[in-house]
């Protein structure tokens, strides 16, 4: 039988195993949204835990733009990752939930709509073309490629796209169809980019839109297609250069973490986000996505730092934002 000292003790030491659980619990960074983002801030997420030695947990979900949103105005998570700015309707539910958020760009994203390496007949898309495919109007009827262009083969078109959670279908949908969100449903459709690489890669008739980093680490799998945004105007690929001189249109957009500013009050979220201005730049790039310029993440610590609530974008979808545009709209 147990002596009572030895029962004190033994409680006291679980007492003391359970409250070290507990603060070990309780230095977690909860981050979920677009998995577009995911990749820099997964990137980061892994640096900065190493750099804690794992002292600090920092988890990533990719439940889309949209579930992200959701999760973070339900005050579910800290850091919300969005592939575009937060809409009027989520910063309402936000405000009926008292969740303020500090809005920081953190790259620059080149849209990248691809095909099947052995697709030889398209050697580049126009935004009409893009939009034939695409729009509400298609669903059923536009079913075969020279149904969209004359010369392409009677052959079926297998499209693959974001799901309706996902800030990249919103994008999407915006730039081509005029209205986020208004898009054909008979598609393949998934918040998970790396479902929609797959089904590109296995499929001759396929196409495909994702983030650029989804591309750039399937080159061997997949075909980027050029973008013709006038008619007359050259098609032009995704890549860091031509999304910095503004010529890839209208599918180069800005993409985001969402903040919530009473979670800085721990410091393991505020030393999270320090370390993620700090080391963005050279983990954007790693990951294939474009960095902004050494200021940009500067006016972000700095908008941190005073709590600077809101967006810059009023809740809108925009379409075509450079990344001047952008940064003189940061810097107000």
């Amino acid at each position: 039988m147990f002596k009572q000292s030895t029962l004190v003790s033994f409680m006291a030491a679980a007492g003391v195993a359970l409250f070290g659980a507990q603060a070990a619990q309780a230095q977690v960074v909860k981050i979920d949204g677009s998995s577009t983002v995911y990749p820099i801030t997964e990137a980061v997420a892994e640096e900065f835990q190493k750099a804690k030695k794992n002292a600090i947990k920092v988890t990533v979900g990719i439940s889309g733009t949209g579930g992200g949103f959701k999760k973070f105005c339900r005050g579910e998570i800290d850091i919300s990752n969005a592939s575009r700015p937060i809409l009027k309707k989520e910063m309402d539910v936000c405000k009926e939930s008292g969740i303020q958020y500090i809005e920081l760009p953190v790259a620059f994203d080149a849209l990248t709509v691809v095909i099947n390496p052995k697709n030889n007949f398209i050697k580049q898309l126009t935004v009409d073309e893009l939009k034939t495919m695409w729009e509400p109007a298609a669903q059923g009827k536009i079913t075969k490629w020279n149904q969209v262009n004359p010369a392409w083969p009677d052959a079926p078109i297998k499209l693959f796209g974001a799901g309706a959670d996902s800030g990249t279908f919103d994008y999407f949908t915006e730039a081509l169809v005029g209205k986020a969100k208004s898009s054909r449903g008979d598609y393949t459709a998934s918040e998970d980019d790396n479902v929609l690489v797959q089904g590109v890669s296995r499929d001759i008739n396929a196409i495909g839109y994702f983030g650029y980093a989804y591309y750039a680490e399937n080159t061997s799998k997949l075909k980027a297609v050029p973008i013709v945004e006038k008619a007359g105007k050259p098609g032009v690929l995704p890549s860091e250069a031509t999304v910095i001189n503004g010529s890839y249109q209208p599918l180069s957009r800005p993409i985001f973490i969402y903040i919530n500013p009473k979670s800085l009050e721990k410091p393991e979220i505020r030393e999270f986000v320090e370390f993620y201005m700090k080391n963005a730049a050279a983990l954007t790039k790693e990951v294939k996505y474009v960095p902004l310029p050494a200021k940009a993440y500067t006016v972000n610590m700095e908008h941190v730092n005073k709590k600077k609530v809101g967006t810059v974008f009023g809740g809108n979808a925009e379409v075509g934002i450079t990344i001047e545009e952008l940064q003189r709209r940061e810097a107000k």
